[in-house]
């Protein structure tokens, strides 16, 4: 197994003395099973039940009685344990009898020695089912995509991953780092390709089949809740079209140049975040936290994996050797790497991101992100020019209470200060986008280091 930073968040979970069962959130094939599986090991006994196999669904058929369903778990698996030894119990494919669910608040209350996680394909979807959420009797945490510095993990390269995890990194050390990035943000992160990748030599050509499999089993899985066969249709149109609309503000009605209306559109698109499949941003007009969404004005589109984004877009021969991703016909696709990778810091669900608007009569101003970091709310902007070409990024920090603004773009790590159009100084973290992922930590870099050089 590929390491995972979740991990950590598991071991740390495994430990408490007030631990809930989870529920492990994330799409298809981000690699939620295998890392259960892992982390088993470090059980005494590690109980799996998959209840898209019979015989394991059958077991949960008088979840009403728990402690019938419990002794029926560990004759099943031929457990006999002791009160001193550790358990796992973990139940994958839920959704397929969402009253396991509504069980997990009496696990809690009766049976806390017992670790218990449960995850699937399509949770989200098992959980509107249920009449009663177990509110404060679980806990939720989220498996994303691999994040770069997975990547640089599977890929066994230890002294780049230890200059990657240095802060402020040596720019000279960034050519190499910056090779990585790209291979990683033309294959993407979904564990299957990133270890086939691996195992063959960097090879592009065997993913494919493996892009083409994922795919097909999300438009699959999430047409098994389409109402109709019209339903599955706009389903369908989306996932075909919605590549070419990735961060781009959308207009639900006629999505994809259709004649679909917003509300097939809008029920499609729901259907689709609930499998993690893409996300809408929302914009605000905040400048402090918390960033509250405006779900009135146009959203942004987000996919899941820009690896499944290429392969649609038919990118990969274009990205290869490429040295800015900005350069590429699809420019775009550092909005999308950067938006990712940010949201693999995520291990707690439902943290959305938000992009900054300014619309005003006569005119407006857009900040790609805006990042909440202590007690302020951060303005990123995503370029490849100068700084001087920054304008809406000027429009936000003349109305905010801070004085810290980055821009990610593919030159070098520096520090810049600089002076808005109505004369507030503030201080610019020019970020390689290679460092997307590290942010936070750079952030807490740049507050120890009120003005620098590099």
């Amino acid at each position: 197994m590929i390491y995972r930073d979740l991990y950590k968040y598991l071991v740390k979970w495994k430990d408490l003395s007030n631990r809930m069962p989870m529920i492990l959130r994330g799409a298809r094939q981000v690699g939620k099973t295998t890392l259960v599986d892992e982390f088993g090991k470090l059980f005494d006994h590690y109980l799996y039940f998959n209840l898209e196999r019979k015989s394991d669904y059958d077991l949960f058929d008088n979840i009403d009685d728990l402690q019938v369903t419990v002794q029926l778990l560990f004759l099943a698996r031929r457990k006999v344990v002791t009160e001193e030894e550790s358990v796992l119990i973990f139940v994958d494919e839920v959704q397929e009898k969402p009253e396991v669910l509504e069980a997990l608040r009496y696990f809690y209350e009766d049976y806390g020695h017992i670790h218990i996680i449960t995850t699937g394909s399509l949770l989200e979807f098992a959980l509107e089912k249920i009449k009663k959420v177990p509110v404060g009797r679980v806990e939720y945490a989220e498996l994303h995509p691999m994040s770069f510095r997975e990547y640089l993990y599977g890929s066994e390269d230890t002294l780049l991953l230890k200059e990657y995890d240095t802060v402020p990194i040596n720019n000279a050390i960034l050519p190499l780092l910056m090779k990585s990035f790209h291979d990683y943000t033309m294959i993407g992160g979904m564990p299957l390709v990133v270890s086939t990748f691996i195992e063959s030599q960097f090879q592009v050509a065997p993913l494919f089949r493996i892009y083409a499999s994922i795919l097909e089993s999300y438009k699959t899985d999430v047409e098994k809740y389409a109402r109709n066969n019209a339903d599955k249709e706009v389903i369908r149109h989306i996932m075909e079209t919605a590549p070419d609309e990735v961060d781009n503000r959308i207009k639900l009605n006629n999505f994809g140049n259709s004649t679909f209306s917003t509300y097939q559109v809008k029920n499609a698109l729901y259907a689709l975040s609930k499998a993690r499949i893409l996300e809408l941003t929302y914009p605000t007009t905040e400048t402090e936290p918390p960033a509250t969404r405006n779900k009135r004005k146009a959203p942004r589109l987000n996919y899941l994996d820009v690896g499944l984004l290429n392969y649609q877009l038919e990118l990969h021969q274009e990205l290869l050797g490429i040295k800015d991703l900005n350069d590429s016909s699809r420019g775009r696709l550092v909005q999308q790497i950067v938006y990712q990778e940010l949201k693999s810091k995520n291990v707690l669900p439902g943290k959305s991101l938000a992009f900054w608007v300014r619309e005003e009569s006569g005119t407006s101003s857009e900040v790609d992100i805006v990042f909440p970091h202590k007690y302020m709310l951060i303005p990123i902007e995503i370029k490849s020019g100068a700084t001087g070409r920054l304008r809406s990024l000027h429009e936000y920090m003349d109305r905010c209470d801070h004085d810290v603004a980055v821009r990610m773009y593919a030159g070098k790590l520096s520090i810049d200060k600089l002076k808005s159009r109505k004369g507030k100084e503030y201080r610019l973290l020019n970020l390689p986008y290679a460092l997307c992922g590290k942010l936070t930590e750079y952030l807490d870099w740049l507050m120890d280091h009120p003005i620098a050089t590099l």
